[in-house]
């Protein structure tokens, strides 16, 4: 089985954003694959995604219509950060000068063993440990 990629939460995002059609095409289908397996992301990913379609949308939803979308997102395969990988993310920063936060992003995508992240805001074609980087909207 191959490994699993990594989403990060501007692709969760644009799944349940009617702004964009295309994005939100693209983002649907990889979500899909999310729930099948193929891909995972992580509990700070869902934190984001859930606090952003609470606070920097608007409308703003509604934190019953978040709940069920998190529901929905149950059965993706979940990293959950440690002590370990925040000092890895700390690493990540002194290593390719990225925020705490992306930086949290690369270590629990090499947690999971992955070998691609999708995103919109990290830098597309880089590596960060060895993990490439696709902007699936590019």
């Amino acid at each position: 089985m191959p490994a699993p990629d990594f989403l990060d939460t501007n692709v969760l995002v644009y799944a349940y954003d009617p702004s964009d059609p295309r994005k939100q095409r693209v983002a649907q289908d990889l979500v899909r694959r999310a729930l099948a397996g193929e891909m995972m992301t992580s509990t700070q990913m869902l934190a984001e995604f859930a606090a952003t379609l609470l606070h920097k949308i608007s409308p703003a939803a509604r934190p019953e219509d978040v709940m069920a979308l998190l529901e929905v997102l149950a059965p993706m395969h979940l990293v959950i950060p440690d002590g370990d990988m925040i000092r890895r993310a700390v690493e990540a920063g002194a290593s390719y000068g990225v925020h705490i936060y992306d930086g949290m992003i690369v270590a629990a995508a090499e947690r999971g063993g992955c070998t691609r992240i999708w995103s919109e805001d990290l830098n597309a074609g880089q590596k960060y440990f060895g993990i490439a980087v696709e902007n699936p909207f590019a």
